[in-house]
């Protein structure tokens, strides 16, 4: 696994994988006991539909499991980001 400094996330800008900018990274929530990252805290684009997205204040939460990539920017899964559950794959 590749480790992020937190301080390089700073003011990151988030996108979804569709392309959609969806704001500025602004905190992260994270379990102390555990360690595990919770959410992401997004200022929003103000062009964003902030409708679907779990709200707090003037801010979006995204959950860190929704997190595909992190680069220039860091890419989140749209659908997860929405708390919309994905459809089981079914192997064969």
């Amino acid at each position: 696994m590749v480790k992020v400094f937190a301080k390089n996330l700073s003011s990151k800008q988030v996108m979804a994988t569709d392309g959609t900018e969806i704001g500025i990274l602004f905190n992260i929530v994270m379990d102390v006991k555990t360690g595990d990252l919770i959410n992401l805290i997004v200022k929003p684009d103000m062009s964003l539909d902030t409708s679907r997205y779990q709200a707090d204040g003037q801010y979006i939460m995204l959950p860190f499991e929704s997190v595909r990539a992190i680069k220039d920017y860091i890419v989140v899964d749209k659908n997860l980001a929405k708390g919309i559950p994905q459809e089981p794959h079914m192997e064969v």
